[in-house]
């Protein structure tokens, strides 16, 4: 069976490649997506760690400072745009 395919294959000549040499796309990362968002300008926001559980012990300032989102700097912004496509 693997002989026969394999003859298949060889008798159908070379790949045909298709005129528009375009890369393929890129799925969007669905957890990236949930998780971060790009403003008007493209930058990548992001919201603060460390806000989900164990609140008693964190100071009320510390709290409400980890409310406001943030961007994310650097190489991780455009590992972080090329996962969720923009």
């Amino acid at each position: 069976d693997r002989v026969e395919r394999y003859h298949r294959l060889v008798s159908a000549g070379p790949i045909q490649h298709c005129e528009n040499k375009k890369m393929p796309k890129l799925k969007t990362h669905k957890g990236a997506k949930k998780r971060f968002s790009l403003t008007s300008k493209g930058k990548v926001k992001r919201h603060h760690s460390l806000k989900n559980h164990i609140l008693t012990k964190k100071t009320t300032k510390r709290k409400r400072n980890l409310r406001h989102s943030t961007l994310v700097k650097g190489k991780f912004a455009d590992n972080i745009r090329r996962m969720i496509g923009g």
